[in-house]
């Protein structure tokens, strides 16, 4: 069967659901179960592989749906760094978000506290509404990133969903990182998005005033994370910087793609610095 068909390949949706940026999402989850003193709990099962694929593909298929013509014109997607879909594959694509997301929120609805499914349903509906119109978060300038704070959710539902309260300078820090995050990796898109027409953080700043931007949110999020580690703030505020003082340097949207390889990158670094010490210090019982 054709992939444009109503039941399109598998890998067709795992590529459209960019597995290389599942970390953001599973890995998460994963550090919101061990911050609810949990270094394992099968309770939080079906929420970690919800935000695998399922999530992911709400995430970016969704957002693909809706990028058709700015995508079109973007040379880094039909790559590792995002899809590019054809108008053939739109009806798959919401056909494959819908089985694979709704049996999970079923699930969630007859098991999970009203707390933990009130910041779940925020979750998915952020997100939507970052490429959906009539909001679309994406085209609007501050609000494209500041909605992405909702990456950082997973650190509040989970430990709710286990009957533990959030470590709210963890959240508040990875919500103020994601923020920073996703209008440094918008400079690179910032000469396709202003020929679409759209107008992102990035766009009304330009690559110099991402500089400041960005780097207000990264330092909120340091210190905020040095409330909490001081070893997870070190190597974070660290990465930013370099990347921040990177950027300033040739402050463009090449420098931007340039750095983007890094940027990718920095999630698992400081997420390995955190795992590794959330669960030494789960494992020795020192922290519950």
């Amino acid at each position: 069967m054709p992939r444009s068909g109503l039941l399109a390949a598998p890998s067709r949706m795992i590529a459209i659901s960019r597995p290389v940026l599942w970390i953001n999402t599973l890995g998460t989850g994963a550090v919101g179960m061990w911050l609810a003193g949990e270094l394992w709990n099968p309770a939080a099962l079906a929420l970690l592989i919800w935000l695998t694929l399922p999530f992911n593909l709400l995430i970016y298929g969704v957002n693909d749906i809706f990028d058709q013509d700015t995508d079109a014109l973007n040379p880094r997607k039909g790559s590792l760094e995002g899809a590019r879909i054809r108008a053939a594959e739109v009806r798959s694509i919401w056909t494959w978000v819908a089985a694979t997301n709704l049996p999970f929120l079923a699930w969630f609805l007859a098991t999970l506290p009203w707390p933990a499914l009130a910041w779940i349903g925020l979750y998915a509906a952020v997100f939507i509404a970052y490429s959906a119109p009539p909001p679309r978060f994406k085209a609007r300038p501050y609000l494209d990133s500041l909605s992405n704070a909702a990456y950082a959710f997973p650190l509040v539902f989970v430990p709710l969903a286990l009957g533990a309260a959030p470590l709210w300078p963890a959240a508040v820090g990875l919500m103020a990182w994601s923020a920073a995050k996703h209008t440094f990796d918008a400079v690179q898109d910032i000469e396709e998005d202003r020929a679409a027409g759209i107008t992102t953080t990035a766009v009304r700043l330009g690559a110099r005033g991402v500089v400041g931007w960005s780097g207000f949110w990264w330092a909120l999020s340091t210190v905020c994370f040095a409330l909490v580690s001081l070893p997870v703030a070190i190597v974070s505020g660290g990465i930013a910087g370099w990347l921040l003082v990177s950027l300033l340097r040739s402050p463009s949207p090449a420098t931007g793609h340039r750095l983007y390889r890094y940027s990718i990158a920095f999630p698992y670094l400081a997420g390995t610095v955190a795992g590794v010490q959330l669960t030494g210090s789960l494992l020795l019982g020192i922290y519950r």
